[in-house]
């Protein structure tokens, strides 16, 4: 509805009685009725914003710069729903108590396990799917053939924050690992390294950066599996949006698959 237009209606409707001895009280309902048809409208016009918290060192996927993967599908799927995104990037652990704290919407990139849903609202339809393994160093190589046969008390490098698949601490228990923790992946690389720790446990692809961007390609390789995560957007438990929101996601990733977009998004340098 054009300001001329709305103008032109309040101005009849003011002048009308005069002219046709209309009551007030008929005039008092067009003018509210105005009123609600202009305030539903222009309600249903503003598009919903919300606020993510983006880890700041995982590439591809997310880096320090606001960039990556994750970033290019999550704001091309809430752009099919009408939804406006801002980022805050942070370190991961960070971004997930700041979601459970409600001072952000939501969080990524999160392995769906069931530590995290205990504590997050999910979806159904993961951002994408990756896979995790155990690296080792060529200079301490390891004789054994999957996690299961890691020799007991071998020391596993592993990222503050991170999920490394609900069997894990069923397998640190079992073969008795001593587990470091450390905030970066570089940290992880340069221990194992040095040789003070046995294997460190990266998402391959996360691995495949740092390992080029270090120069150390022909130094540390991955050996075996450690689980394979589906990774989603985690929203608050404190937003009574949340719910609502990781459907909306789902039907904006719904939508860009059948569009033929998901595949490109997944490469990346695409924007």
């Amino acid at each position: 509805m054009s300001s001329t237009y709305q103008k032109n209606v309040l101005f009849d409707c003011i002048l009308l009685p005069k002219y046709s001895g209309l009551s007030i009280h008929y005039l008092f309902l067009i003018l509210m009725t105005i009123v609600s048809f202009l305030s539903i409208h222009n309600t249903v016009a503003q598009p919903l914003s919300i606020t993510l918290a983006a880890e700041d060192s995982w590439p591809p996927f997310a880096d320090e710069f606001g960039r990556g993967i994750s970033h290019n599908i999550i704001r091309h799927a809430f752009e099919q729903v009408d939804v406006n995104i801002s980022t805050i990037v942070v370190p991961y652990a960070r971004g997930l108590i700041m979601t459970e704290r409600g001072s952000v919407d939501g969080v990524f990139n999160v392995t769906r396990e069931q530590s995290t849903i205990d504590r997050f609202v999910f979806g159904n339809e993961p951002l994408f799917t990756i896979t995790a393994s155990f690296f080792f160093a060529k200079d301490y190589p390891t004789v054994a053939k999957n996690k299961w046969q890691l020799p007991t008390q071998s020391t596993i490098g592993i990222i503050n924050g991170y999920e490394y698949g609900d069997e894990f601490t069923t397998l640190v228990e079992k073969r008795k690992l001593q587990v470091i923790t450390v905030d970066s992946q570089r940290q992880l690389t340069n221990l194992l390294l040095v040789g003070r720790i046995d294997s460190a446990i990266m998402y391959d692809l996360v691995a495949d950066v740092y390992i080029k961007r270090m120069g150390v390609n022909n130094d540390i390789q991955a050996k075996f599996n450690n689980h394979t995560s589906k990774i989603f957007v985690a929203f608050s438990k404190l937003n009574p949006q949340s719910k609502h929101l990781s459907e909306l996601l789902d039907k904006g990733l719904i939508a860009l698959k059948k569009q033929g977009k998901y595949q490109q998004l997944l490469l990346p340098l695409n924007d």
